[in-house]
């Protein structure tokens, strides 16, 4: 990137929306009309439309110090696109309304944009609209996402039955892990600026915290194999916190086995160096946008052919409540210790 400054105020409101989406390509047959007019019009064919908003600030969702603006564009939609696979549908369109102070220049913004557009053309979904707006400080970003689903094909939180297996798509606490790295590195930076942050080569955990990935193929794969979920929810606050939910809102009780959460040996590695316990941190760490979901039992045979997918546990009556088994044959209750934006 150029070291070149535009400021904001030379292109106005309308002239930097014009800038910022004159590349874009319409890749949904179901996009009538996009960007430019007072609204956007989708058609989705009969299917049922399912949709969902997130909003990240800085200083509480994400920290520029160490978040590039690219990676946060990419990661602001991502993070939504995954509550739409979480209901058992496709992502089609977002709308990506920001706010922002003087400090950003217009390349700044197109940076952000950059990391949009990549998330765009990777899960292929439109971008049709959105809002500009200045803040007298720091960075806000509102996206919506829209996703289709065949009608009543769509899963709840609240429909597991007594008896259905846990499951959980890919590996989990390496996004709180990346995230406690860059925050150490962050400290010691600020009380010595002539020290190059050591981030000890963990590529993956830190990748999971800047860049994380909706997990599509966890879906279509289900489809494949003829199994629809009979509730799921994506990964944000910590597998405990969700499992949590699910139990609450389907009305039931669980049991949870420690040694079947799947955990990534450098996660491991690295919890064990900040002298953390990794289950913990898959437990409670948050961030990691996997799926959560059950299937009834007679689906399991259709679920071993895939690496990706780790059975944890089972659903049980309300009464017995919701426990989690360790290694060691202890059985505790299990407890919401996710993150909280209102406990900052």
């Amino acid at each position: 990137m150029s070291d070149e400054r535009t400021e904001i105020s030379s292109l106005g409101e309308f002239g930097l929306i014009e800038f910022l989406t004159r590349n874009i390509e319409i890749q949904q047959a179901s996009t009538v009309l996009g960007v430019g007019d007072d609204a956007a019009v989708i058609d989705h064919f009969g299917k049922q439309t399912v949709i969902s908003t997130d909003m990240l600030v800085e200083g509480i969702h994400f920290d520029l110090a160490y978040t590039p603006l690219k990676h946060l564009g990419y990661k602001s939609v991502v993070v939504n696109l995954s509550d739409i696979y979480a209901m058992n549908a496709t992502p089609t369109h977002i709308t990506v309304s920001i706010a922002f102070s003087n400090r950003f220049s217009v390349e700044a913004l197109n940076e952000f944009y950059d990391g949009v557009y990549a998330a765009c053309e990777k899960y292929g979904v439109d971008l049709i609209g959105g809002d500009t707006s200045s803040s007298q400080k720091g960075f806000v970003i509102s996206v919506t996402a829209l996703g289709e689903v065949t009608p009543d094909q769509f899963v709840k939180r609240s429909t597991a039955q007594k008896g259905d297996l846990l499951c959980v798509s890919g590996d989990l606490g390496a996004a709180y892990l990346g995230l406690t790295l860059l925050e150490r590195e962050k400290k010691i930076y600020q009380e010595n600026p002539q020290l190059q942050p050591d981030l000890e080569d963990q590529t993956y955990i830190i990748g999971r915290q800047l860049k994380p990935e909706a997990r599509k193929d966890i879906v279509e794969y289900l489809e494949e194999q003829g199994v629809k979920p009979t509730a799921m929810m994506d990964i944000s606050d910590g597998l405990s916190s969700e499992t949590l939910h699910i139990c609450k809102q389907s009305n039931l009780g669980c049991v949870l086995y420690e040694e079947k959460i799947p955990i990534e040996d450098q996660t491991k590695q690295q919890a064990l160096k900040f002298g953390l316990d990794p289950t913990a941190c898959a437990l409670s760490g948050g961030e990691d946008y996997e799926l959560l979901f059950t299937i009834k039992q007679e689906d399991y045979d259709k679920l071993v052919l895939s690496e990706q997918i780790s059975v944890i546990g089972y659903m049980t009556d309300i009464s017995e409540g919701a426990h989690i088994i360790t290694k060691g044959g202890n059985k505790y209750k299990l407890v919401a210790q996710g993150w909280n934006a209102f406990e900052q």
